[in-house]
């Protein structure tokens, strides 16, 4: 079937009719992700000092803040599940539904965590960077910052559900913005606090082996739950994926770790490296779940091209990149003039972000859709496998792009 430019416009204006509450709340969704992590770009951009005494530790960045998003997004979104199902009731207790999919979401954030150091340090040796923090410098910075972490966004996951449960709100449309915003704006300080327990020739390696026997601890605990099902399912889905995604994410941060200097000339451009590969992987995740409903509803054809069975959702995710990445680009320059950090100016800020939103876009529609396509056609639980594919390959697509938009800008 062939689509004109006016038919293309026409199905997009008639999306836009339709579901117009919808496609706000995802707009405003978006700006509050954007707004959120600022402040963790912020965190970014003023410890520009510590990451370069730490070699290799911005390597660790995008990964650290990628899973909190991914662990404890997918509770968020079981959650939701509860509260649509009627089963929705906080307790105490372990052995109970919500008791599981709480501790579910503790462990593997405890054990994920020690992967990305293994896989930090492993990678950076692997991919050239000649001097790096040693594997207990990983170690006690990922799982001491991932247990601080943990502990408020679990929290704040928990207080957001329970107040949408109280109000009869569906928490699907409000878990994913904030509390992946949430967790970027908390982990980057509770990683930088974790750094002043590494350095020590005695203390340091022995807080990494106990950091290495807790994730440990944690793992067994979590597969050999046989008496708590819906905790072993998650832990048994749940690691493998993580890890790939965290895999995914430390090649991202090496991707900004080679162009440190780049970053370390203009610490603004640090300050827009958090919310814009949260933009980037929001833009995927949504085109993604769009894309998994209409396969679900059957108004999708699988074996046609996305240009074709589903341009209109592939228009609302232009439409939701362009005030997006200009919104950044502004923002950024602002608030980095504000905290006092050397920028290449606001054009080429504005340029950075616009050149960069615009491959990065290109990327999440490409990977969004084929995500989907897949994750529905193997049965995976979204939850579990869906949106860890898609934010970590946007996390990595998202450091290239603006890596090449750096380079384009002549500002490397």
């Amino acid at each position: 079937m062939r689509f004109s430019p006016r038919r293309l416009g026409a199905r997009f204006v008639a999306l836009v009719r339709a579901d117009f509450a919808g496609v706000r709340a995802g707009f405003i969704a978006l700006l509050i992700s954007s707004g959120g992590d600022l402040v963790a770009g912020i965190t970014l951009g003023s410890i520009t000092g510590t990451l370069a005494a730490l070699p290799g530790l911005l390597v660790l960045v995008p990964a650290a803040i990628g899973m909190r998003g991914n662990v404890f997004g997918a509770l968020g979104s079981r959650l939701g599940t509860q509260i649509h199902a009627g089963t929705f009731r906080l307790s105490r207790r372990v052995h109970t539904e919500f008791g599981q999919n709480v501790a579910g979401a503790i462990l593997s954030s405890f054990s994920i965590s020690a992967v990305l150091a293994v896989l930090a340090k492993a990678m950076s040796s692997l991919f050239g960077l000649k001097e790096t923090i040693t594997i207990a410098d990983f170690l006690v910075i990922s799982v001491v910052g991932a247990i601080l972490a943990s502990i408020i966004v679990l929290v704040l996951t928990v207080s957001v559900a329970a107040f949408c449960a109280n109000r009869s709100l569906d928490l699907d449309n409000v878990a994913a913005p904030i509390v992946t915003a949430a967790g970027d704006m908390v982990t980057l300080p509770s990683l930088f606090l974790a750094t002043y327990l590494v350095g020590y020739r005695y203390v340091t390696p022995i807080i990494a082996i106990a950091c290495a026997l807790i994730a440990l601890v944690c793992a067994v605990i979590g597969y050999r739950a046989k008496g708590l099902p819906i905790l072993r399912r998650i832990m048994v889905e749940s690691l493998p994926i993580l890890a790939a995604a965290g895999a995914v994410d430390v090649l991202a941060g090496l991707t900004i770790e080679k162009r440190f200097q780049s970053f370390l000339a203009f610490p603004a451009l640090l300050v827009l490296v958090p919310p814009f590969l949260e933009d980037s992987g929001s833009l995927g995740a949504i085109l993604s779940a769009r894309i998994s409903t209409k396969l679900h509803l059957g108004t999708l054809g699988e074996r046609r091209a996305p240009w074709r069975t589903a341009p209109e959702d592939i228009m609302l995710i232009y439409a939701y990149a362009v005030p997006v990445f200009v919104f950044l680009g502004l923002s950024s320059t602002v608030v980095a003039h504000i905290v006092g950090k050397a920028s290449p100016g606001a054009l080429n800020m504005l340029g950075v972000s616009l050149i960069a939103g615009f491959f990065a876009t290109t990327g999440a529609v490409i990977v969004g859709y084929y995500a989907a396509v897949a994750t529905y056609q193997f049965g995976l639980d979204p939850d579990n496998h869906g949106i860890p594919i898609v934010t970590s390959s946007l996390d990595l697509l998202g450091a290239a792009s603006l890596i090449l938009a750096i380079v384009i800008l002549g500002l490397a």
